[in-house]
């Protein structure tokens, strides 16, 4: 697996920082803003996640003598070298001295709130962005995919079993943690259930009854090596008759003082083979036998099959969740937003489009988010330096049409919280479970419009007046 270095980025990232060097513009204090445009899976929100590695990569940076040797190789086209040796020597030298303010980990995240506020000097922050955006973008799709998942599962059981369809062994890692923070309750991924303490489960696989002359003694077989963690896959021959098969050692393992954990359908007609296996369990006295499905499963399998009357009690959901098969890029971009000028002041900066809802926004930014009764009401999105108060008007980016007001009073908390200063940690890493608690104590305030799979709701969240009249301002004078 990729160890954490200084050349997880873009080689143009390094181009720009020999360049800012040069210039002597490589110290000037800057802010960039890590978020995204749109939404993931056309749904009502997203879950926050990847901080922690994020933090670990950025507490890690150093150039070593390899990074270094390796960079003093590169040419030009003119074959001569593309980095001065004193600014590789800077390199050498160089400790990333950056501010970041996060949304935690298993917070909701909407379109154009800063997920980070990276401040520092800018050639740090350049060299920051490739490894926050890699580290970020995926972890955040996932576990947004988590939380749909398990929504459209009610409250069952989905168990991630994706590592062996993952892009890569760094793919399919950080893919089990981000599922973990989305609300999925274990994972197949022994090496992610080691680093985050993460519940692993497990049946077995076809070659295990396929190594036999008989499905029933294989199934034996297993259940002697695990007579407590016994979960048996009954479909690879006939379905229903694997599932007698697994009700004769069901007997077995209780006449010895064991109980089998569950079967598993992993083909077929998963609605008809559930009730069907559910009938036949419970009639042989095993109500507490669970009925485990998987077979490409993803929300809107798990939500049709649950409407179908399906009776399964745990859903394994693999590629479609570790690879977010629907959405493979969560599309985040990182932009300058604001530089800190010789009289210590803050100049905005606005990156424009031919589409305003790609222009950037400027100044240092936080996400307040209201709530009342228990339930959240909308977020704006501000200037730290311009303060906010009394009756709060919010507009959204994409179409200025799109207004609310959130009266004066109502309860709010700051999203982004301090996660470095000057390049080192604010808080101890927290247990991977704290963000998982927190996904799922958000995601219970929000509307259940917004939470639905298709056509959700919108959730309330834009520019707070003030920002927006600025924003229109800046664009009105570069056009």
């Amino acid at each position: 697996m990729i160890t954490n270095s200084p050349l997880q980025t873009d080689l143009y990232q390094l181009t720009m920082a020999a360049a800012y060097w040069q210039a002597a513009t490589a110290e000037q204090e800057s802010v960039f803003h890590l978020f995204f445009r749109r939404l993931p899976f056309k749904g009502g929100y997203a879950i926050a996640a990847g901080l922690e590695p994020a933090l670990e990569w950025l507490e890690s940076f150093r150039f070593g003598t390899a990074e270094l040797d390796y960079l003093a190789g590169l040419k030009t086209k003119a074959a001569t070298p593309l980095f001065k040796e004193e600014f590789l020597g800077y390199l050498g030298d160089l400790r990333l001295k950056l501010d970041i303010d996060a949304v935690p980990e298993g917070e909701l995240v909407f379109a154009h709130e800063p997920v980070l506020r990276v401040q520092g000097p800018i050639l740090h922050a350049q060299l920051a962005e490739t490894a926050l955006l890699n580290i970020l973008n995926f972890q955040t799709l996932v576990a947004t995919k988590a939380a749909r998942v398990c929504h459209a599962a009610a409250r069952s059981p989905v168990v991630e079993f994706g590592y062996r369809r993952a892009q890569g062994p760094d793919g399919g890692y950080s893919a089990s943690r981000a599922a973990w923070i989305g609300g999925c309750t274990g994972t197949s991924n022994v090496l992610a259930g080691q680093r985050f303490g993460i519940p692993v489960l497990g049946t077995h696989a076809h070659s295990w009854v396929m190594s036999f002359d008989d499905e029933l003694e294989a199934f034996e077989r297993y259940a002697e090596a695990m007579p407590d963690n016994s979960t048996l896959l009954v479909d690879t021959y006939d379905t229903l008759k694997g599932v007698d098969h697994a009700i004769t050692v069901a007997r077995k393992l209780r006449e010895k003082g064991h109980e089998l954990n569950g079967i598993r359908l992993d083909s077929g007609d998963l609605a008809w083979l559930s009730q069907q296996a559910r009938a036949k369990l419970d009639a042989a006295g095993f109500p507490d036998v669970k009925v485990v499905a998987s077979n490409d499963l993803d929300e809107h399998i798990i939500e049709s099959l649950r409407h179908q009357g399906a009776r399964i009690d745990t859903w394994g959901v693999g590629t479609n969740l570790v690879t977010a098969a629907d959405q493979p890029a969560l599309g985040g971009v990182y932009k300058l937003a604001a530089l800190r000028k010789a009289d210590g002041s803050w100049q905005p900066r606005i990156k424009l489009s031919e589409q305003t809802a790609k222009s950037s926004i400027p100044g240092r930014l936080q996400v307040r988010r209201f709530e009342s009764e228990g339930m959240l009401v909308g977020d704006a999105i501000y200037d730290v330096d311009r303060s906010i108060s009394g009756e709060v008007e919010i507009v959204d980016p994409s179409d200025p049409i799109r207004r609310k007001k959130i009266a004066a009073g109502t309860v709010y908390k700051d999203v982004l919280q301090p996660a470095m200063k000057a390049g080192a940690r604010v808080f101890a890493p927290e247990p991977l479970a704290a963000a998982r608690e927190r996904c799922q104590a958000a995601l219970a305030k929000l509307h259940p419009g917004i939470l639905r799979l298709a056509n959700p709701h919108s959730y309330p969240a834009g520019l707070e007046q003030g920002l927006y009249q600025e924003r229109e301002r800046l664009l009105a004078s570069f056009r």
